[in-house]
């Protein structure tokens, strides 16, 4: 394959994976999303949450306390505070991040990602935009799905306590 071919290819590619890029129709549905620069995101936010959440990095498996978490509560997203999952929805899933069977109604959005070439199903919180993680097709009854979500993505609060209101 000649230089000219090799950037077709890669032109491709690229064009594929944008197509992938619009967040699916639960978006639509949670109301209206919050819209921020990353400069007023950077701010808000430790750096580690701010690098997953909005340049979609992955935290370390086995590094969040979140995996230990047994309580029943509410699983927010960290940047705009919108629930995400119910704590009724997490389960072990071996996998060294939080793990959730079911999201809430309309909570999160989904696009494809093709940044490991084979194609993944990518999810974001539908009201702020922020990359939580991946949704795979291996989770427990009755789904079958496991949202496998970056701990520093969520910020957890127990049941009874009232949830902070949600960022403007």
């Amino acid at each position: 394959m000649n230089r000219r071919q090799s950037l077709y290819s890669l032109l491709g590619l690229s064009l594929l994976s944008l197509g992938g890029h619009r967040l699916a129709s639960a978006a639509d549905k949670a109301g209206p999303r919050l819209v921020k620069s990353r400069a007023e995101w950077a701010k808000l936010l430790p750096a580690a949450a701010y690098e997953v959440l909005f340049d979609e990095a992955t935290e370390r498996p086995g590094s969040s306390p979140l995996n230990q978490e047994k309580r029943e509560g509410t699983y927010l997203c960290a940047a705009c505070f919108q629930p995400l999952f119910d704590s009724a929805a997490k389960y072990e899933s071996g996998t060294g991040w939080p793990s959730f069977w079911q999201a809430l109604p309309a909570a999160v959005a989904t696009r494809t990602d093709f940044k490991h070439i084979l194609p993944r199903t990518e999810y974001h919180c539908s009201r702020c935009g922020g990359h939580q993680g991946h949704v795979f097709d291996d989770g427990p009854k009755p789904t079958g799905q496991r949202y496998c979500n970056n701990g520093v993505a969520l910020q957890f609060v127990v049941r009874g306590a009232p949830l902070p209101e949600l960022r403007t």
